[in-house]
């Protein structure tokens, strides 16, 4: 079982659960229903949910093959935990008005970090095992 995963997975399902509502909340408050209605809170806190979506499963499916292939806990904690720090950073950041550029470059840089040092492990794991 991928116990160290299903960590992480959880923690990033509640921060995704958050970030929807925060989108939630912007619809309600500015009525509308799809799209952004050229509201730019409503757009902010849209791409900051669509960038969640798009970014962390990838990683988190990483995460997961590492662990299905063997990989050690002591390797696979500390991907989790940067890809939650990475997602939970660059999610604050760019919510800011104005935006705080650092916040956005380090989550990112945590996130991609996860990604690259995923592949790899993967890639290496599924060819010596």
């Amino acid at each position: 079982m991928p116990r160290v995963t299903a960590i992480y997975a959880a923690l990033l399902a509640l921060l995704f659960l958050a970030l929807a509502f925060l989108v939630i909340r912007q619809r309600y408050r500015t009525q509308v229903s799809l799209g952004t209605g050229n509201d730019p809170g409503l757009e902010r806190a849209a791409r900051v949910h669509a960038n969640f979506a798009e970014y962390a499963p990838f990683a988190l499916l990483l995460v997961l093959l590492a662990e299905l292939l063997g990989a050690a806990w002591w390797w696979l904690h500390p991907l989790g935990l940067a890809l939650v720090a990475g997602r939970a950073l660059h999610a604050y950041g760019v919510s800011q008005t104005p935006e705080n550029l650092r916040f956005r470059q380090i989550g990112m840089m945590l996130t991609f970090t996860v990604i690259a040092a995923g592949a790899v492990t993967v890639g290496w794991l599924g060819m010596v095992r």
